[in-house]
């Protein structure tokens, strides 16, 4: 039992992280950002500190005493200001890490993605000997990838610095990826790319959350750690299957690939220059991490760690069917 940190903690792998260290008798605490955000940590078990990633009284205070730092805090988002992305994703990690080191943290466990690798091109079974790309994708696949080296070049004799990169987070109590996606289903917004039949790994949330419970036991320092769910599917078979849970088709519509990241492009350069509101109907990132393959070799994972990805693909979708 020890007292550990975790940012972003009312977010959807954060809840999933409280739940797990509660009950495996540690103190939590949680930076809570607003009123709602404490009530949701603290309904989970956590002690709730008023403080974000930019707030460095709020950190002191949250860091006193602790072992580890789970830092799960990102702004996960298609699109939004270039600033916001940047200064949430990387330097609100740079922030937390120089927090971390000052209080005598001694283990941080950074949860990334395979996005950082999104630079347009399909990702097909890759693993840890993968090197970043020279141009990643903007904002979110940028930000993210900048944000892993900080916590990777940060590991020391006294911090040591791990990060776990799953693939498509989905499962239960998901508030994130599948609302969104059941969104544009109902609104008439969704559209297979390239008929959606390349291969895609995913990673249930359960699977996430021992991936990162045994970075912080057994993850060796600066090093980074992919977690799937095991044998790749085809994208659209489990998406569909996903959606049925939820009582949805996503019904048979479908671009082309080529016009969807041309689209993506040409839609993101618009939204840049001229003064359009909301998000873009397509992007580059959506094209890329959607459709076409993207698969992650866990076998690192596999051997270091002793991760096995308990939750299968179809236990976990009986499950959130039996929510509906």
């Amino acid at each position: 039992m020890s007292t550990v940190l975790v940012s972003g903690g009312s977010g959807f792998v954060g809840r999933n992280l409280i739940r797990a260290l509660v009950q495996r008798g540690d103190t939590v605490r949680a930076l809570a950002r607003s009123d709602s955000a404490a009530r949701a940590v603290e309904a989970l078990g956590a002690h709730a500190v008023y403080g974000d990633l930019v707030d460095t009284a709020g950190q002191r205070d949250a860091l006193a005493g602790c072992a580890t730092v789970f830092h799960a805090a990102a702004l996960v988002a298609e699109w939004g200001p270039r600033q916001e992305f940047e200064a949430v994703n990387v330097e609100g990690t740079r922030q937390l890490l120089a927090a971390a080191q000052t209080a005598g943290v001694s283990t941080f466990v950074h949860v990334s993605t395979e996005a950082c690798f999104a630079d347009g091109s399909p990702l097909i079974n890759i693993d840890e000997t993968r090197p970043f790309p020279e141009h990643p994708l903007p904002r979110y696949p940028a930000t993210k990838a900048r944000a892993e080296r900080l916590v990777l070049a940060a590991n020391t004799a006294t911090l040591r610095t791990v990060a776990v990169r799953p693939r498509l987070i989905w499962g239960g109590d998901d508030s994130s990826l599948l609302p969104q996606i059941v969104d544009a289903v109902r609104q008439g917004r969704f559209a297979w790319i390239g008929g959606g039949r390349h291969l895609s790994s995913t990673c249930h949330i359960d699977n996430v959350i021992e991936g990162c419970l045994l970075a912080e036991q057994q993850g060796r320092g600066g090093q980074a750690y992919f977690l799937s769910d095991g044998a790749p599917l085809p994208f659209r078979d489990f998406l569909s299957r996903l959606l049925a849970t939820q009582g949805v088709d996503a019904g048979g519509r479908s671009l082309p690939r080529g016009l969807a990241w041309t689209l993506g492009g040409t839609c993101e350069w618009l939204w840049e220059h001229l003064p359009l509101r909301g998000a873009p109907p397509a992007t580059r990132m959506v094209a890329n991490l959607f459709g076409q393959e993207v698969t992650v070799n866990d076998g690192k994972a596999r051997r270091e760690l002793g991760y096995v990805g308990r939750m299968s693909v179809d236990a976990g979708l009986r499950a959130l069917a039996g929510q509906g």
